[in-house]
């Protein structure tokens, strides 16, 4: 047998995982985390599960979403910005489960890294909580996890779970939509969280990440300060209203063609128009750099529309007198091909 103490120890921390930094790193969160916290929230950030107490409903009907910010992470990276990056996760999440009707409760989040990085993870979950508290919703748990060799050095991913509420008798989902009611489209923030991978490859980010530093007329601001815009959140300026609604969508991946048809019941489609809205000028930048057609652009990106709603042509006056920025962009038809959604 050779000397033992020639033998190096292998530790956790020498195979790339530092829990003592992942401890510290904890207790940054749980001040961040709990400023969020309703009484409703039981328990403190670090038990094995996060408890929530449901008062106040009659017949309540959860609704649960799990979401992540996918490729747009790696323009954060390039920035070395990731401020705003927890802001897209919570909004994107909030708005999915909205379209039912529902009102957040409690929200959870995951952060993997191939090293964990303090100060990082901090600005992430600065935007995590901003976004929770704005909305009226707990940042109740999540798991920050390293992970050596899985992630490439520093980059991350964040994924994000959330939970709401909504009386079983107004749940919205599109069952009421018909002929004749009217489609209103409220305006995105930019490109929200989808279509990244495509704007990577058109402006070739990855291998000359210089030209997010670059100023573009047309947008006001540089190409990253464009890309790094966080996702609108659509729950504050449409709870008041969502008696008048029949149906919303959020238009996210597979944009208005991809989305739309999910609330529309069988026998009915929708004529969006597309001349109808103001079009951002980013989308018209990617469209021209990637010489990219426009059922593509309609097909992975949201063009300027973030959430489409469907009330009845009597109720659109009431309804956008309330929405400023709101757009008729369209109507609900009788099915007559195959297509759910048809842009002219």
């Amino acid at each position: 047998m050779g000397d033992k103490s020639q033998i190096a120890r292998a530790t956790y921390r020498a195979a790339g995982v530092d829990i003592s930094a992942a401890d510290n790193i904890k207790r940054l969160i749980r001040l961040k985390a709990r400023a969020t916290f309703s009484p409703e929230v039981l328990t403190d950030l670090g038990f094995f599960s996060g408890l929530f107490e449901l008062k106040g409903y009659l017949k309540p009907v959860l609704a649960s979403s799990a979401d992540g910010v996918g490729t747009k992470l790696k323009v954060a990276c390039a920035l070395n910005k990731h401020d705003t990056i927890g802001i897209d996760l919570v909004h994107h999440c909030v708005n999915d489960i909205f379209t039912s009707g529902a009102e957040p409760l409690f929200f959870c989040d995951y952060i993997a890294m191939s090293k964990l990085i303090p100060e990082r993870v901090e600005a992430i979950v600065k935007g995590l909580a901003a976004a929770c508290r704005e909305v009226g919703c707990a940042l109740i748990g999540g798991e920050t996890a390293e992970m050596p060799s899985l992630y490439p050095e520093g980059e991350y991913d964040l994924v994000g779970f959330i939970v709401g509420v909504v009386e079983k008798d107004k749940i919205i989902d599109g069952t009421r939509i018909e002929a004749g009611d009217a489609v209103i489209g409220l305006p995105s923030s930019g490109l929200h969280t989808n279509g990244y991978s495509l704007v990577r490859k058109v402006f070739n980010i990855d291998k000359d990440p210089s030209c997010l530093k670059r100023l573009y007329p047309e947008l006001g601001r540089t190409l990253g300060e464009e890309l790094l815009e966080p996702h609108r959140c659509y729950y504050p300026m449409l709870k008041s209203a969502l008696p008048l609604i029949k149906g919303m969508a959020h238009i996210t991946g597979g944009g208005i063609p991809g989305n739309l048809p999910r609330i529309l019941p069988k026998g009915v489609a929708a004529k969006v128009e597309r001349g109808s809205w103001q079009l951002p000028p980013i989308f018209s930048l990617i469209q021209k750099q990637g010489n990219i057609d426009d059922e593509e652009m309609f097909r992975v990106f949201n063009m300027g529309l973030g959430m489409l709603i469907v009330c009845s042509a009597s109720d659109v006056d009431e309804l956008m007198s309330n929405l400023p920025q709101a757009r008729l962009v369209g109507e609900v038809i009788e099915q007559k091909g195959k297509k759910r959604v048809i842009l002219v």
